[in-house]
């Protein structure tokens, strides 16, 4: 009698990968998740998002400003604090999502959980990117107010502002994302925070204008998502509406596109593959 040979076990079946469908249901979930989460430690957030940057308001304002009464035809604590909306979406924004994301992965393996359910990459990181987006819409309004408490006028072109912090908070979101996944230690954050996202703060417009500076700054500038995020909330607060707000508007449009791609592509890279 002929042997038989048994038929080869089957190969597991390997999950299959659901980018580019964007399910609200699973985005939806993982932002609700972030914010009962977020509810244990809010305090100590705000705290940092929004107190850090108001220092910065009132001592470049009360300092430079005992010196300098106007610049470029604001006051100064005018000028400092419509400008510095620009940092708050930094430290709200940037930094958050680079610490958060990198702690989740590496010590706690949340994003392994989270992975487990019906949730891909495409989806997780567009979650957290929206949710600390309408994080910093909210924290990048402080410094503003704090203006108006110490003389700016109020307009209906703050009701802006929000806005246009969410969507340069959603970028720097997922820039950190990106900067998360790009490292291999949680050590080597000082290299992005020294060599570029502190050159890019202050080479901003935040504390002083452009024009004085040399015109390859001024270059420079022009790829600064933080420039064109101050020029935007000083046109809105002080209703100076021009189209240059069309270039600043479609760069944070642009910046937050490709950086959302990129944190996608390099976290899928170091979840999943």
């Amino acid at each position: 009698m002929a042997a038989t040979t048994a038929p080869a076990p089957a190969a597991p079946d390997r999950p299959r990968r659901r980018l580019g469908r964007l399910e609200r249901s699973a985005v939806l979930g993982v932002m609700v998740r972030e914010a009962i989460n977020y509810s244990s430690f809010w305090r100590s957030s705000t705290f940092s998002s929004t107190v850090d940057p108001t220092i910065y308001m009132l001592a470049f304002g009360f300092g430079f400003g005992s010196l300098v009464s106007q610049v470029a035809g604001y006051d100064y604590i005018d000028f400092v604090g419509t400008g510095i909306v620009a940092t708050t979406v930094l430290f709200s924004g940037a930094f958050p999502a680079m610490y958060s994301t990198y702690v989740k992965h590496a010590f706690q393996h949340t994003y392994d959980a989270i992975l487990a359910a019906p949730v891909d990459t495409e989806e997780l990181v567009t979650a957290e990117a929206l949710w600390i987006s309408a994080r910093t819409g909210v924290y990048g309004c402080v410094p503003m107010l704090v203006a108006i408490v110490f003389g700016l006028n109020p307009s209906w072109g703050m009701l802006a502002v929000p806005l246009i912090a969410a969507l340069a908070g959603f970028g720097w979101a997922a820039f950190g994302i990106l900067i998360a996944a790009r490292s291999k230690a949680i050590e080597s954050f000082s290299y992005w925070q020294s060599g570029l996202l502190t050159p890019l703060f202050l080479v901003a417009g935040t504390f002083f204008p452009l024009d004085g500076l040399p015109e390859w700054v001024q270059a420079l500038a022009q790829a600064n998502p933080l420039y064109h995020c101050v020029q935007l909330v000083r046109d809105a607060v002080f209703g100076t509406w021009s189209l240059d707000d069309v270039w600043h508007a479609a760069f944070l449009a642009v910046f937050a596109l490709v950086s959302w791609r990129l944190a996608i592509r390099f976290m899928e890279h170091r979840l999943i593959l």
